[in-house]
Formats: C-alpha cells, sequence, structure tokens
C-alpha cells in the first residue's frame, strides 16, 4: 500500500480532472474555479486524514463522496445554484466513476480547446482543469516563470466563461477535433522533450479517449495516438537512472515497450481508414519505421526521408526540415545532411534552438572537424535546453 501523500497525489492525477469535468458541467463553465476548489478541499481533507486514520478501503470512492459533499456545500452558499443539488447527487452516487463522466471530461477538453481561447492557453488550460497538474508543474513543463502560467490560466478561464459546456455539434466537431489533437500534440512533446512521463501518460489517456468515443474518433485521432505509443514505448531506453539521455543509435532495444509498439501499430492500421494523410499519419510512419527496425543499423533511413518530404511538403516548419536533414545524414551520409542544414541555418525560428547547432556539431565530428564541431556545441550549450538535454551537451562538448 502507497503512502497516503503519493495515493493522493496518484488520485489526483487520475480523478480531479474527471470531478472537475462533471462540477464545471452541472455548474456551467462560469464556475470553473468553484469546481476546482470543491475538488481541491476534497483532496486536502484526504491529506489531513489518511495519516492519522489510516487510508480507506476504496480511496477513489472517499474522493469522490467529500467531493460530493464539498459541492452541496458550495450550492447552500451560491442560492443561483441551488437547483442543482439533485444532479450532485445522482452524478456522484456511483463511486466509481461512469462512462457520463468520461463524457464530461471529453466534453472539458474540448471547452478548453475553444477556439475563442488563445493557443498557448489552450494547453495550460487543459493541463490545469483536465489533466490536475499545478501552475507549478505548468510553468515547469514549458520554462515560463509561474506567474506567467498562472496569467495564462486565468486568461483561459475567464474566456471560457460564458461558452457552452458540450460536444460541438457534428458540423463544428472536425474544426474543434483537429484544436483538441494540436493540444495533445503538444503537451505529449512537452512530455517527451523533457522526459516527463506523468505529461506523455496523459496525453496518451486523452488521447485514447478522443480516439475512442463515437462523437469525436477519427482516422488523424488514431494516427496521433499511434504515434504517442510508438514514442512512448522507446521511453524506458532514453533515459537513465540518472537522468541523463541516450540517442536513438546507443539505445538498448530491448528495454523498447513491446505492447506500447503494438498498440501504436494497431492505431496505425486503424489510421487509414480515412481518405486524408496528415501530420500525425506521416510522423506515426516515421516513429514506427524506428519502432520496427531490429537495429540503428536496420533502419529504413530513405523511407524516412521520403516521410519527411510528404511531411514538409504539409507543413513546411523549420523542426520538420531539420528532421529531415538528421534523415538525410543518415541515408546519404554527413556531408549530405550539413548540406540540408545548410538550407535552413539562417531560419529565424531556429536561431536559439538548441537542436539545430548540436546536430551541426555532430556531423561535423562525424566529418573528423573536431574544431569546428565544438564550436557548434558551445553554440547549443549558449542556448534553451532541459538539464538533461544540456548534461548530453556537454559530454560532448
Amino acid at each position: 500500500m502507497p503512502a497516503p501523500e503519493e495515493l493522493v497525489e496518484h488520485l489526483f492525477r487520475h480523478q480531479a480532472g474527471r470531478l472537475v469535468s462533471t462540477l464545471t458541467r452541472i455548474f456551467g463553465p462560469r464556475h470553473l474555479q468553484l469546481a476546482e476548489d470543491v475538488v481541491q478541499e476534497a483532496l486536502v481533507r484526504a491529506l489531513e486524514l489518511w495519516p492519522h486514520r489510516g487510508i480507506p478501503e476504496n480511496p477513489a470512492g472517499w474522493l469522490i463522496g467529500v467531493a460530493r459533499n464539498r459541492a452541496l456545500d458550495a450550492l447552500r452558499r451560491e442560492a443561483s445554484l441551488a437547483a442543482k443539488a439533485g444532479e450532485i447527487a445522482r452524478v456522484f452516487s456511483d463511486a466509481n466513476g461512469s462512462a457520463e463522466a468520461m463524457d464530461d471530461q471529453l466534453a472539458m477538453i474540448f471547452l478548453c480547446s475553444h477556439p475563442e481561447v488563445p493557443r498557448e492557453a489552450r494547453v495550460a488550460l487543459t493541463l490545469k482543469t483536465v489533466c490536475g497538474f499545478s501552475t507549478a508543474e505548468i510553468a515547469r513543463a514549458f520554462l515560463i516563470q509561474e506567474t506567467a502560467a498562472a496569467q495564462r490560466i486565468v486568461r483561459a478561464k475567464r474566456l471560457v466563461r460564458d461558452l457552452s459546456f458540450a460536444l460541438p455539434e457534428a458540423g463544428e466537431l472536425a474544426a474543434r477535433r483537429e484544436g483538441v489533437l494540436e493540444v495533445l500534440y503538444l503537451m505529449f512533446n512537452e512530455g517527451y522533450t523533457r522526459s516527463a512521463a506523468d505529461l506523455c501518460e496523459e496525453a496518451i489517456r486523452l488521447g485514447r479517449l478522443v480516439a475512442d468515443h463515437r462523437d469525436t474518433r477519427a482516422p488523424e485521432a488514431d494516427a496521433l495516438l499511434a504515434l504517442f505509443c510508438l514514442q512512448a514505448a522507446r521511453a524506458p531506453a532514453r533515459v537513465d537512472a540518472q537522468g541523463d539521455l541516450f540517442l536513438l543509435a546507443d539505445q538498448d532495444r530491448g528495454l523498447w515497450d513491446r505492447a506500447r509498439i503494438s498498440e501504436g501499430m494497431r492505431r496505425l492500421d486503424r489510421s487509414a481508414a480515412g481518405n486524408r494523410i496528415t501530420d500525425y499519419h506521416l510522423e506515426a510512419a516515421i516513429a514506427a519505421a524506428h519502432a520496427t527496425a531490429p537495429d540503428f543499423a536496420s533502419t529504413d533511413w530513405r523511407f524516412i526521408v521520403h516521410q519527411y518530404d510528404l511531411l514538409y511538403a504539409l507543413n513546411a516548419s523549420p523542426v520538420i526540415a531539420l528532421n529531415r536533414a538528421v534523415a538525410i545524414s543518415r541515408a546519404e551520409g554527413a556531408a549530405a545532411g550539413l548540406a540540408a542544414l545548410d538550407e535552413i541555418q539562417e531560419h529565424p525560428a531556429l536561431a536559439r534552438y538548441y537542436l539545430l547547432a548540436a546536430t551541426r556539431a555532430r556531423l561535423l565530428e562525424e566529418l573528423g572537424d573536431s574544431a569546428d564541431a565544438a564550436r557548434w556545441y558551445a553554440r547549443a550549450l549558449e542556448c534553451e535546453c532541459s538539464p538533461a538535454e544540456r548534461r548530453f551537451l556537454e559530454r560532448h562538448y
């Protein structure tokens, strides 16, 4: 049995979003802060009582019961919400959650991803309300000050006050779903880049919710979930016990999560049902090529370069161009990779992106130019990166 503090943290991750989502539906988006306060009070109460009285037999049910009672107390204080008491009692009678609660959580994701909410605020609001992340954790995930993260969240909450808490109508669903998938993509990328397992797992859980729900499933949702699973499968081999990074070529593939790879391949097969190829399909195909190669030397780099060509045609992002250059270096040699890097070297979006300098350094190293490689490693160290990435660069500098 885990310690009470560990269990409360686990429940906060897995129950808070569902509770907040259901209470927001009942109270209305105008009272989102009230819903969050009610759930927070229940969690605080658990931290106060469990270390002294012991963990209850059904911890999740206990938490739901306390949240229900706190919600009813809130209704007594808010006369305008008094009529909601019956619905609170009905919905929270199921101590183990329900399909209705899952629908509430899905609607909450769509609410957070409303077009009226700025793009950068959508992710912060989703992490806060649906995933149970604290403002401090959100700030760390995005390498911003806690005050800046709080401002994003407050601004987003202000914008959703008068919005409808519901899944979009059929005519709106495709456009809104695109925003939801973008939020999940950004969420997973942040977790993967920072080796933050919680962030990756939340993105996968919410991705399954979108991909499997009768009203929101779509080939592109399966493609995105395939990408998540195939990338996350490599997580056990990407970082060692000290938090140091391993490049793909150096990873112990025996540590890769085969069950995750299987799920990713099944999702990729399902994603082929549509008649449209998205960025997610192509990125998942690249991840699949890596995940199914028996070793680094057997990787089909020419296939991967072709996928990046198609991806760049859809989305002419400098980061995609950088990844394409890496693939070219593997398919055609370091000199060809450097030539591809030359095409994007002066792109303003990459001016402070450490991977551009680090990639050039590695390719120069492969060509035997250690002095120039050291200069580029030094430039990479001047850029913003995570502690694990910084240690990796320092080992090579």
